[in-house]
C-alpha cells in the first residue's frame, strides 16, 4: 500500500480549522481552549490546522473569515462555524456536534 493510499484510509474523522490573527490574547486563548477540549474529547480522531489570517490573506480571504478567531468544522459534514476564544465549553461542544444539550439558559451569562 502506498503512502498516499494509507494517508487515505486513516483520516481523522473530525478536520478542523482554526483562524486566528497573530498572537493576541483572543488567539492564545482559543487555541488553548481548543486544545484542551480536543485532547479530552477527541484524542487521536481530529487533524487541527490552525492558520493565522496575518500569514496566509488569501486563505482567511478564500473561507470568508470576516472575525478571528473562527473555527470552522470541516469534516464531518455539515460545515459549522464557531466564532470567538472557544471559552463557553457548552456551545463549542454543540458547535462541532459533539453535545446534545445547552446549559439551562437561566444560568447562562453574556
Amino acid at each position: 500500500m502506498s503512502l498516499s493510499e494509507l494517508a487515505r484510509t486513516h483520516v481523522a474523522p473530525f478536520q478542523l480549522r482554526l483562524f486566528v490573527c497573530g498572537q493576541t490574547a483572543n488567539s492564545l486563548h482559543a487555541i488553548h481552549n481548543l486544545n484542551l477540549l480536543l485532547e479530552e474529547r477527541l484524542a487521536g480522531q481530529y487533524m487541527l490546522d490552525i492558520i493565522d489570517v496575518l500569514q496566509q490573506p488569501a486563505l482567511a480571504e478564500e473561507e470568508r473569515i470576516l472575525a478571528t478567531p473562527t473555527l470552522i468544522r470541516v469534516a464531518p459534514p455539515p460545515v459549522r462555524r464557531i466564532i470567538g476564544d472557544l471559552s463557553n465549553r457548552e456551545r463549542v461542544l454543540l458547535g462541532l456536534g459533539l453535545h446534545h444539550q445547552l446549559p439551562d439558559e437561566s444560568t447562562f451569562r453574556p
